[in-house]
């Protein structure tokens, strides 16, 4: 599945748990860096991330991290004159 997103945009850091980790999120891990391919929700608020290359990962509810993630900046209308 591909993001409507994918390879445009901006990487910034974001923090991440359980509820707001999206696909497309890219982790470090032990100094390499996965990008998340698929999620299942598990029980008690708990994610299983699957990564792209095929490793996986249990994201517990109470777990916070810092994952990159790809954005595309929006250019601001000016102000209208009235």
């Amino acid at each position: 599945m591909r993001r409507p997103d994918a390879g445009h945009g901006v990487l910034v850091t974001v923090t991440i748990d359980a509820a707001t980790v999206m696909l497309g999120d890219q982790l470090t891990i032990g100094g390499q860096v996965f990008t998340i391919r698929n999620m299942a929700a598990l029980p008690r608020g708990a994610r299983r991330l699957e990564f792209e290359s095929g490793e996986s990962f249990t994201l517990l509810p109470a777990t916070v991290l810092y994952a990159l993630r790809r954005v595309v900046p929006r250019r601001g209308r000016a102000p209208r004159p009235w």
